[in-house]
């Protein structure tokens, strides 16, 4: 399994260096998100304390978003097109390359996690990998919030960069309370004009 997850992950960050560029500019900015969407992570974000990690960060945009807020927030990426743009759009913000399967973050030392769109090519075997690497850098009574694409089953599509999987939310709640979190709440966002969209907040249990 952990070589499958290695193959997805060169995959995931060869496919997105390809087309670094044109993500930047489609989605580089959270101008060009949903305003509900920057109301959730701000709000999210305000029942936070001590530093947040943006775990797959992309070119920084919630990282600056989440600094906006107040807190002490960092941002590490696969791709390291986007961690270049980062560090270049964002100076005073700490970015850094690698995967969160197993990062460098010492134990409860962090006060939450993003996980915006950045768990959506973990198939259902391997997703269980990151969410406990998750559980064990957030803090007790920390937070996570991961945005993820909605659907009434697990499964595979063909998204725009590399395969990716949706998500009901009863069933990646289930696999955060698996890994050691209390979901808090969740959030639907589908309709025309919308892709399916979810998201669920959460609390490191004890």
């Amino acid at each position: 399994m952990a070589n499958t997850s290695a193959r997805t992950g060169d995959t995931v960050r060869e496919s997105y260096s390809a087309r670094s560029q044109e993500y930047v500019d489609l989605f580089g900015s959270v101008t060009s998100t949903h305003p509900s969407d920057r109301a959730l992570v701000s709000s999210w974000a305000a029942t936070l304390t001590g530093p947040v990690l943006d775990a797959g960060c992309g070119p920084g945009q919630w990282t600056d978003f989440l600094a906006a807020c107040g807190l002490a927030a960092s941002g590490i990426d696969l791709v390291p097109e986007f961690v270049e743009r980062a560090r270049t759009q964002y100076p005073d913000l700490p970015f850094e390359v690698g995967g969160f399967e197993a990062m460098d973050a010492e134990t409860e030392s962090l006060g939450g996690v993003l996980s915006w769109y950045s768990l959506i090519h973990h198939s259902p075997q391997d997703i269980q990998t990151p969410l406990a690497e998750f559980a064990r850098v957030i803090r007790p009574g920390g937070g996570l919030l991961v945005g993820f694409f909605e659907g009434a089953t697990v499964g595979t599509f063909d998204h725009a960069v590399t395969a990716a999987y949706r998500w009901p939310v009863a069933e990646l709640s289930q696999k955060l309370a698996t890994a050691g979190f209390e979901v808090i709440e969740t959030h639907t966002r589908t309709g025309s004009g919308h892709r399916p969209h979810g998201a669920v907040t959460a609390r490191r249990l004890p």
